[in-house]
């Protein structure tokens, strides 16, 4: 069954009696592409790649080719080791993984786009974080990053996925319900659980501007990360205490869809408007180590 919204996701599941994950693996395979076993071998070379992505994070300060980021990951985990924060042990890992994994693509490092390369840190940043302090298998995580995926899949399927078009509420706010979804999925949470995380993310984000400064991945997308994996995992925590979007998920997609439409060009990965063109912003372009 082609499946095209999270209304006609929830029916499948619900009437099937499946999960996400097993929706869209019986989906795949009835391409007659790929095996289950090659779905999840995937998934989990792709799991693999953020575990790496985050370990080399984490362990280096070299500033990216710009010279304007690299250092703040090994900033974060320098305080944690030495000073008590009111977030908790897992949230401090989701700040820190998140950034790891963004400083690690802005060094040219090997990362996995999760939707895009400028939101990569926020799904590998939750679910691993999570599965390494709650004693996640690998079994449990790779069924967690194909619920991931296809959340992705579905709200590609209204809009594109990409700053340029629908601004940053269409890379780090779907990131952001993507890693909802998967860290609910982890929970044990439901599939109406679920799609409510997904919705809860995604209205909280709506409008978010693509303007990045000297028109790179850096100024402000790392930190971005770090702060919508924080939002991803309130909006599982709202929805595993059965707090419902009151706006259909589906509905909140078409609204994401109309606000990238409405939105300026100004603010849509052109650095044409907003943080780009600050006076700090305009500074910083002269600046540059690489030119």
């Amino acid at each position: 069954m082609d499946i095209n919204t999270f209304k006609q996701l929830y029916d499948d599941c619900k009437q099937n009696n499946k999960k996400i994950y097993e929706s869209a693996i019986e989906y795949e395979i009835s391409l007659g592409e790929y095996t289950e076993e090659q779905i999840r071998l995937q998934a989990k070379n792709s799991l693999c790649a953020m575990k790496s992505a985050i370990i080399s994070g984490l362990n280096s300060k070299e500033l990216s080719p710009s010279g304007m980021s690299g250092e703040n990951c090994y900033k974060l985990k320098q305080r944690f080791e030495t000073e008590t924060s009111i977030l908790g042990k897992t949230a401090q890992k989701v700040m820190m993984y998140a950034l790891a994994t963004s400083e690690q693509n802005v060094r040219m490092g090997t990362i996995v786009a999760c939707p895009t390369a400028g939101s990569c840190g926020i799904v590998p940043a939750v679910m691993i974080s999570y599965a390494e302090d709650y004693n996640i298998n690998e079994e449990e995580q790779i069924n967690a990053l194909i619920t991931a995926g296809e959340i992705g899949n579905l709200i590609a399927k209204k809009m594109a996925l990409a700053g340029a078009v629908g601004g940053c509420q269409a890379e780090c706010g779907v990131a952001s319900a993507m890693a909802a979804g998967a860290l609910t999925q982890m929970r044990g949470g439901s599939v109406e659980q679920i799609i409510n995380s997904v919705g809860l993310s995604l209205k909280n984000i709506l409008g978010l501007t693509c303007d990045p400064v000297c028109g790179l991945v850096e100024i402000p997308c790392i930190k971005r990360n770090s702060f919508l994996a924080i939002h991803s995992i309130t909006a599982s925590e709202l929805a595993m205490a059965n707090i419902k979007t009151v706006i259909p998920t589906d509905e909140i997609v078409d609204a994401m869809e109309q606000t990238g439409k409405l939105m300026s060009p100004l603010l849509k990965e052109t650095s044409k408007g907003g943080l780009a063109k600050t006076i700090t912003a305009k500074s910083l372009r002269g600046k540059l180590l690489f030119r």
